[in-house]
């Protein structure tokens, strides 16, 4: 992961713009999906310090320099910049992918968690990478992966109609209420930022999913605003919060975070074996099928471990055959 914070935070060429928007493009897809957290595609791709330390700007102060209409104040306090290139990154894999992700979703469930599948186990091996693997931090890791696993093993809320022994999810969209949708979107941004624990899997156990990304494909304004509202108003303050652990207790932390990504594996798993039924009528996978849920997975794994490495050249699996050149020395 790169450590040019300030890069990232203030960016001036293109290329930096077009990596902080396709950091927030990737990060926007995994948000959709529910047991893939967009915090750890941002730990991977290197930005994860720079948002938190971003978000956590939005403070007495800037709000006073917006009061007085100090724009140029704004700009120089706040990353302005990076969060407009993330956000837009972001918004754009929302509004285009939420209509095709809810069909795969629906339709090819266990292809799709098996190329996550991929990318959270490639995540694992390269932020884990970076931590001291000390006592302490061995003990946090155990507590985080115990707590994403027990988490993410509760019910989930899609809502179902009964056929036989089949089920299958409601398709019509039914608005929640504001208020609920304004304090679901409070606890589910805190998700987002936490590496291994989704937001949309919150949602889920919520019961919040299915109306959140029907707002979004009938582009139901009011839902929309009270998800955001409630979202802008958790992610504020648990910044804070977050700021203050990676900047006085990081290695621990860090740590902590491997072991959500780890725990989480246990629903990438479920909902992968449960959507067998979905792409094979016999209820399993046949040869095919498991050569191309393999080929996903592999996939996945490497395009994560391939974007880390391009980062600082150090990713532990790259790193043994892709060493950058060294610099010749002089005289």
């Amino acid at each position: 992961m790169s450590e040019n914070k300030t890069e990232y935070a203030h960016p001036k060429t293109l290329k930096t713009y077009l990596y902080l928007y396709f950091s927030g493009f990737v990060m926007g897809c995994a948000e959709i999906v529910p047991g893939v957290s967009g915090g750890t595609m941002a730990f991977v791709l290197g930005v994860y310090e720079t948002l938190i330390n971003a978000i956590k700007s939005a403070d007495l102060t800037s709000l006073r320099m917006a009061m007085k209409l100090d724009i140029k104040g704004i700009l120089e306090y706040m990353p302005i910049r990076f969060l407009l290139a993330l956000g837009i990154g972001m918004v754009t894999a929302v509004l285009l992918l939420a209509s095709l992700i809810d069909g795969w979703l629906h339709n090819e469930t266990t292809f799709l968690f098996a190329f996550f599948g991929g990318l959270i186990v490639a995540s694992i091996i390269a932020v884990g990478a970076k931590v001291k693997w000390v006592p302490n931090a061995i003990i946090i890791f155990i507590i985080g992966a115990m707590f994403a696993f027990f988490i993410v093993g509760f019910g989930t809320e899609e809502e179902t109609t009964t056929d036989g022994d089949a089920t299958h999810e409601v398709d019509e969209y039914v608005a929640s209420p504001p208020l609920t949708l304004f304090f679901s979107g409070m606890v589910a941004i805190c998700a987002m930022i936490l590496p291994g624990i989704s937001g949309s899997f919150i949602l889920l156990i919520l019961g919040q999913y299915a109306a959140a990304v029907g707002a979004v494909k009938n582009l139901d304004i009011v839902s929309i605003m009270a998800l955001g509202a409630g979202a802008a108003i958790g992610i504020i303050a648990f910044s804070r919060i977050l700021s203050w652990l990676l900047d006085n207790y990081k290695n621990v932390t860090v740590a902590a975070l491997v072991g959500f990504m780890l725990g989480s594996l246990r629903l990438i798993w479920t909902r992968a074996v449960d959507g067998v039924d979905v792409v094979s009528e016999s209820g399993s996978l046949d040869g095919g099928q498991i050569v191309l849920a393999a080929i996903l997975l592999v996939a996945g794994f490497v395009l994560v471990s391939l974007i880390d490495h391009l980062q600082d050249k150090d990713n532990p699996i790259f790193a043994l055959f892709w060493k950058p050149a060294i610099a010749p020395t002089e005289d």
